[in-house]
């Protein structure tokens, strides 16, 4: 699919920050929508994409836990140092 999403869990990532969530969830949507930048009659349903996808990713990762990552990272949640 999207080949230049990066993943965005550690040990991968080790310091996710807020517009890394928020340009990977803008890259998600113009992949499904096929818009680069929507139209202004479809500008609303565009942004309150990225908005929802974005809080999807960010509660996702906030809830992952990394097992096994050989460092003190392990069964943490994957971004939790990382925001604040």
């Amino acid at each position: 699919m999207c080949r230049s999403i990066k993943t965005l869990r550690e040990p991968f990532t080790p310091q996710v920050t807020d517009a890394d969530i928020e340009a990977a969830a803008l890259q998600y949507v113009r992949k499904i929508s096929g818009f680069r930048a929507p139209a202004a009659h479809n500008a609303a349903a565009f942004d309150a994409a990225v908005a929802a996808v974005t809080e999807a990713t960010r509660t996702l990762l906030d809830q992952l836990v990394v097992r096994g990552a050989g460092s003190a990272a392990a069964d943490r949640p994957a971004t939790a140092a990382s925001r604040g």
